[in-house]
């Protein structure tokens, strides 16, 4: 990773002021495991009346209200509406392929990692920022925004190169968590077993699944022209092509038809898929792009 990269913080203190006012939205129910700040469809006892009910043998006496009682001689429940906290998964590629551009994939998908993932903190979700591959194994799980830090900490130490298929990565997290939640996969898709099946397990877990597709302006618009040697970043493979105005046409045509593809078979499955540039400003992404497209509000 270049020095400029580097040297391009995470999250600056004027982001974390604006993340603080966001939420993840989750287009799924499910249960926490602890009480959090997250609105419940199921009924506990907070301090928010949601309903009534009839009292049957077995519930809990404090929860009648006994001045309704007094008035209708019947016995009825208050039920409050119960706040529960959600899991979220920011899932980050960390294939050579993601060193790439300036500033590096890599480092932009580290910053959409963080953002999302302080904003679960911010609501007391139970926070899992973590690597793709043998790095995810050390990934620490978080709640609160005291954890922020040590998940900042976590994302200056991991490193680029570890290419395993996303297949493999996904089925080794997959093993590794058996919670449900929001599921934020970060990565460029250039993995030439295919993307399909990862996406498949994830959906498979019953994850409420968003794929966040990184590429460059460099990948999208290539400046270059004239006789190359193409090496292929992850397996060494090698090829020798001469770039002209036709071969780029063929190449854009050929990257559209690619994005049209993910599209689709992301809209069949109910997974929010949501390109980016990394040249598209971090805070622009989060607090315009992903509220606009119902990832936060």
């Amino acid at each position: 990773m270049s020095a400029t990269t580097e040297s391009i913080p995470l999250l600056s203190p004027d982001l974390l002021a604006k993340l603080e006012r966001l939420e993840l939205v989750s287009r799924k129910v499910f249960r926490g495991r602890m009480k959090g700040e997250r609105r419940s469809k199921r009924k506990g006892q907070s301090v928010e009346f949601a309903d009534f009910r009839n009292y049957v043998a077995g519930d809990d006496l404090r929860l009648i209200d006994w001045n309704l009682y007094a008035r209708l001689d019947q016995l009825f429940l208050k039920l409050f509406q119960e706040e529960e906290d959600l899991h979220v998964y920011a899932l980050i590629d960390c294939s050579e392929s993601m060193n790439f551009g300036t500033p590096t994939k890599y480092h932009v998908a580290k910053q959409m990692a963080a953002a999302l993932g302080y904003i679960g903190l911010c609501r007391a979700d139970r926070v899992s920022v973590q690597a793709l591959g043998d790095q995810g194994r050390r990934a620490p799980v978080l709640r609160g925004r005291s954890g922020l830090w040590k998940m900042l900490q976590y994302l200056e130490s991991l490193e680029s190169g570890d290419n395993v298929s996303l297949h493999d990565a996904v089925k080794d997290f997959s093993l590794r968590n058996s919670g449900t939640g929001v599921v934020v996969l970060i990565t460029d898709l250039m993995d030439k077993s295919g993307y399909e099946a990862a996406l498949r397990m994830l959906v498979g877990r019953r994850m409420d699944v968003y794929v966040m597709h990184i590429l460059s302006p460099e990948e999208i618009d290539p400046p270059i022209r004239g006789d190359r040697r193409l090496i292929d970043s992850e397996d060494g493979d090698e090829t020798e092509i001469t770039i002209n105005n036709y071969v780029l046409e063929r190449y854009k045509l050929t990257l559209q038809s690619f994005l049209g593809s993910v599209k689709h078979f992301c809209s069949r499955r109910s997974i929010a898929y949501l390109p980016v540039r990394t040249d598209q400003p971090v805070d622009d992404v989060m607090t315009r792009y992903l509220r606009k497209r119902g990832v936060v509000r």
